[in-house]
């Protein structure tokens, strides 16, 4: 399969170095990453240990037959423009928040499927991205159901030896994975603590109450996840991933913009539409949003 990842940095280098294993990859990403890249190949360390040769480019090629988005949520709108000129015949969402694959469905004429991915990643230096956990990629139709593009999306991924799941209940896995980055996320970046120290009391309470917060917003927009399937869902994942620094925390100690308007900020949102009450959210919205005005206007 002819593969373009959109948005090489952590995630999208990894999971495009592993697909490179079997197919035709293009990292689409910013110098100097991808100039390395394009001369000696993406060196893949840690849990895995490879090297591969996709190509690399700083736009997206002309044609592909899958596109996958790992940018930034607030890149979103962004990525769609830059594809609009590339003909593709799927493309599947592997960003944090919620939105995202409407968006790209509105804007592209390629079947649009949504995904999740528990594959821990951190670049290490232009042309080298650490996998710091092995986890797993679920991909389905965006609304849910089955597909015959879900199905070929993700025997593509399989066969490149990526664990791969296809799921016919995406909207659900989708506020899940809301409900654990509100709570993982945010409380990290904010505490600057890594995932594991919210297995203990005082993080632990913040993060699962905001974790709990998101199930009660899914509930009221028809989808069935417990407050409870949330809070494990959390504290199964900063477990797995006790030792790594979340994405959110990662863009705090860098000084960039965060997650928070498509995460937190969207719970905030949503809920207030739906009327449930979301206090933890709204505070760590709010923290984060208070962060982020003084230092990225400092800067």
């Amino acid at each position: 399969m002819d593969i373009a990842v959109f948005g090489a940095g952590s995630l999208g280098s990894l999971l495009g170095g592993l697909l490179a294993r079997e197919h035709a990859v293009t990292l689409v990403g910013r110098d100097p990453h991808v100039s390395r890249v394009q001369a000696d190949g993406l060196r893949i360390e840690g849990a895995v240990e490879t090297t591969v040769f996709p190509d690399a480019d700083t736009e997206p090629p002309t044609e592909a037959d899958l596109a996958v988005i790992c940018v930034k949520s607030f890149d979103t709108d962004e990525a769609a423009t830059a594809l609009t000129g590339t003909d593709l015949e799927w493309c599947l969402s592997l960003q944090n928040g919620m939105g995202n694959e409407e968006l790209l469905a509105d804007r592209l004429d390629a079947t649009v499927l949504a995904g999740t991915c528990t594959y821990g990643a951190m670049l290490e230096s232009p042309g080298v991205v650490r996998c710091t956990g092995v986890g797993e990629t679920v991909l389905g139709p965006r609304k849910g159901g089955h597909s015959e593009a879900a199905d070929r999306v993700g025997a593509a991924f399989a066969d490149a030896g990526v664990v791969t799941a296809v799921a016919a209940d995406m909207p659900r896995r989708l506020w899940e994975k809301l409900s654990v980055n509100a709570g993982i996320n945010a409380t990290t970046a904010l505490a600057d603590i890594d995932n594991g120290a919210l297995l203990g009391a005082d993080a632990n309470a913040v993060a699962t109450t905001a974790a709990r917060e998101v199930a009660a917003v899914a509930r009221a927009d028809g989808v069935d996840l417990s407050a409870d399937d949330a809070a494990a869902a959390l504290e199964a994942v900063a477990d797995a991933t006790a030792e790594n620094t979340s994405s959110m925390r990662q863009d705090v100690l860098a000084g960039r913009r965060t997650e928070v308007d498509a995460i937190n900020g969207y719970v905030v949102d949503r809920g207030e539409e739906l009327g449930v009450d979301v206090p933890v959210n709204t505070t760590l919205a709010r923290l984060l949003r208070a962060w982020e005005t003084a230092h990225l206007e400092a800067n």
